[in-house]
């Protein structure tokens, strides 16, 4: 493994608020390319296949794309450090909309399918960018320096909803069907973002943290993922964080990915759809600084169960809205982003804090894997509930999630959170003291 040389305090510092920067522009481009590219991909299955329920199979795919390539990211992060892992995430992502334009000018469902997989590979490696944000960061900040890069998504993810009128409009005009066009957006942004990340996250932050740490404590030995896994057993924090993460994923996919279909059933505009979206995609960025200060100062759990509550008023508010009415539903997947944002966030840190440094990416791509897998699955179900019942029994039913977390906090209420205040890192693992288990 190359490595850097290791750095004073100072020097870290400086290179903790370079990293942040170049993470917060990639996730700029990467929140151009994704968010925009939802809908579309859901319409344009719809479009191809004369039936909504593949609507949600582009989802489906998108976030099986993700949690395929967690793990294979990870594992190159271990070896060759965050920036070839992230930069790879979006370059794989880049071909697949190349792949999505080819499906919609042949009208192949399948090739359109596999474009989505492609393009779900961005968004493995924006979520795996989050957890670079900490790799340097001090332990008592954690969740401010992943939430100010989960925030730098949110200009391009508002912004990207609503270009998909005028991306449409620049499709048509180079000669590509109107549901291509936020495709080619989404390969431009995702190219940049490539070039972005591959040319200025230097020093590497995960590398450079690894030498830090053998400065102080000796050399440690090159970790596997399966070490990383490994580390779980006998580690119910870390266990319980990818659980929190996992099941605030699903629950938002679940309601997310058929909202635009709900709407389109109605003949609501591509504008309006778009602007419903990007309201969404607000929710989930936009507070993230807000949502990390909870979870540095209130504490992980606190937090999390405040993210299960706006969860469940989302789906109670976004299941009984009319398909036409645009400011209802606008709410609701405000406050269905909200709530991922609060899961994503404290269960992000809480397994971080629980997990030493060299097996982070091994375990943080664990975490991506689950919550893309049971994504994929919730997205599948959620266009099957549509199909035989409705939206409102689809939104009903992303309730029962959100009861099997709440169980499972109280069953883990020995690992409570004791707030970032009381934290003690002495062993250099990130982990929070025992006292708490």
């Amino acid at each position: 493994m190359s490595m850097v040389s290791a750095l004073a305090d100072n020097q870290v510092a400086a290179v903790q608020r370079r990293s942040i920067k170049v993470l917060a522009a990639g996730q700029g481009l990467g929140g151009i390319a994704v968010a925009g590219s939802l809908p579309a991909g859901s319409l344009l299955a719809a479009s191809l296949s004369g039936s909504e329920a593949a609507a949600g199979l582009a989802q489906t795919a998108g976030v099986l794309g993700a949690a395929l390539l967690a793990l294979p990211l990870a594992r190159l992060a271990l070896v060759r450090g965050r920036r070839p892992s992230l930069a790879a995430g979006y370059g794989i992502g880049a071909i697949g909309a190349a792949v999505v334009i080819a499906a919609a000018l042949l009208g192949n469902l399948v090739l359109l399918l596999v474009g989505c997989l492609l393009v779900g590979v961005a968004s493995a490696a924006s979520y795996q960018a989050r957890y670079a944000a900490t790799d340097l960061a001090e332990p008592t900040q954690r969740g401010r320096a992943l939430a100010w890069v989960v925030w730098a998504a949110t200009i391009g993810a508002v912004l990207g909803p609503n270009l998909l009128g005028v991306s449409g409009q620049v499709g048509v005009a180079v000669g590509l069907p109107r549901l291509a066009g936020p495709y080619l957006l989404c390969g431009i942004a995702l190219a940049g973002a490539t070039a972005v990340l591959f040319l200025l996250l230097r020093p590497d932050p995960y590398l450079l943290a690894l030498r830090q740490r053998a400065s102080s404590a000796g050399p440690q030995a090159p970790t596997t993922v399966r070490a990383g896994i490994r580390h779980l057993r006998g580690h119910p924090r870390a266990a319980l964080g990818i659980a929190i993460i996992a099941i605030g994923h699903v629950v938002m996919v679940m309601v997310m990915v058929m909202t635009p279909v709900h709407m389109a059933h109605v003949d609501v505009s591509l504008t309006l759809i778009g602007l419903v979206i990007s309201v969404h995609v607000a929710g989930m960025y936009a507070l993230s600084p807000v949502v990390g200060w909870s979870v540095d100062r209130l504490g992980r759990i606190q937090t999390t169960v405040l993210g299960m509550v706006i969860l469940a008023a989302a789906c109670v508010i976004a299941g009984l809205a009319p398909a036409d009415s645009v400011p209802v539903l606008g709410l609701g997947l405000f406050l269905l982003g909200l709530g991922w944002s609060c899961t994503l966030i404290a269960g992000s840190t809480m397994l971080t804090d629980d997990t030493p440094e060299a097996e982070r990416p091994a375990v943080q791509g664990l975490a991506d894997l689950v919550m893309n897998g049971v994504g994929a699955l919730g997205g599948a179900i959620a266009g099957v509930i549509v199909l035989v019942a409705s939206y409102g029994a689809l939104c009903a039913a992303a309730l029962l999630p959100i009861l099997g977390l709440a169980v499972a906090v109280s069953l883990r209420g020995r690992v409570h959170d004791e707030g970032a205040e009381n934290l003690l890192y002495g062993d250099g693992g990130g982990r929070i003291p025992r006292g708490d288990e």
